[in-house]
């Protein structure tokens, strides 16, 4: 099982990036994004349902960031507008066998290495 994620970069706030992370090895029923901050513990942002794309965010991200997934290509996408210097963080994609919807980190089985987003002011 491998999850690959991709797309991190520096942006001025105000700017827009969009996060790939693309599975394989099996299939899941759900994926989400962590953040994690320099200094600080990992935190939830979004996740997905695969099954009909029944999704959550943080309030923090809420209207600024959406979660999709394109089923052809395996790959569930984290597309972030607006954004502000406090989602500098690396962010890394889950992904759980239960199409539950979950927000804990403890929840997910399978996690990608993490892509660095740095938003500056």
């Amino acid at each position: 099982v491998q999850l690959q994620a991709s797309g991190g970069g520096l942006v001025q706030a105000g700017g827009s990036l969009r996060l790939s992370c693309a599975a394989s090895g099996r299939s899941f029923g759900s994926m989400g994004w962590f953040r994690q901050a320099p200094g600080k513990g990992r935190e939830f942002v979004a996740t997905i349902r695969w099954s009909d794309s029944s999704t959550y965010y943080a309030d923090s991200v809420k209207g600024r960031f959406t979660i999709s997934r394109d089923n052809a290509e395996n790959t569930v996408y984290l597309q972030m507008s607006s954004l502000k210097p406090e989602d500098t963080a690396v962010y890394y994609c889950a992904a759980r066998p239960s199409a539950v919807l979950h927000t804990t980190r403890q929840s997910y089985n399978y996690w990608g290495q993490g892509t660095e987003v740095t938003v500056s002011s």
